[in-house]
């Protein structure tokens, strides 16, 4: 049953400022600024009194989801400027004793199963890698590039063909903003 001209409001947290332009979101907060292009034909995107009028009409599975989905983006958008988003890794070294590091923009691995050539990484704008003992943790204001980022330096450690349970070296993902990765 298709229902018509259905909207939903979203509350402006009181220490973000937002605005709307030609479906671009951007959102201002303590912690920086965020922007994320929210464009449908299907469904309209609104500022009124502070708060996000996200609307449609005749209402169907596909746009329901569709309208979840801005929710959800739009909830992670003031989540990373007033908190942030941080994805924790654990960097596991078994075999040889591997060397982590962060030099200005990039992201080292040396003596990686005894590796002669240093791994390395760009750290994607926006993000911030610090290592603490055997953990690393990656910081952003954007959860899309906290998380890309945080897959990245998994994957740089990354060794195809080997067996997992007896070569278990490398850098993995234990906690995903907040949620622990079992």
């Amino acid at each position: 049953m298709k229902k018509l001209n259905f909207q939903e409001i979203i509350e402006t947290p009181s220490n973000c400022q937002v605005t709307l332009d030609d479906g671009v979101l951007t959102v201002k907060g303590e912690k920086g600024d965020v922007r994320k292009n929210l464009f449908d034909p299907a469904i309209s995107l609104k500022l009124e009194n502070n708060n996000i009028n996200i609307s449609t009409k005749n209402l169907n599975k596909r746009k329901k989801k569709l309208m979840n989905t801005y929710k959800a983006h739009i909830k992670n958008l003031f989540k990373g400027v007033s908190v942030g988003h941080t994805y924790k890794l654990k960097i596991c070294s078994g075999h040889f004793p591997m060397t982590v590091s962060v030099k200005d923009d990039l992201f080292e691995i040396k003596n990686f199963l005894g590796e002669k050539v240093p791994r390395k990484l760009k750290i994607l704008e926006g993000t911030e890698v610090r290592v603490d003992g055997t953990e690393v943790v990656v910081e952003s204001v954007s959860k899309e590039k906290a998380g890309q980022m945080a897959a990245s330096i998994e994957q740089l450690t990354r060794r195809p063909g080997f067996d997992k349970r007896i070569f278990q070296d490398g850098i993995y993902i234990i906690e995903k903003d907040g949620k622990v990765v079992k």
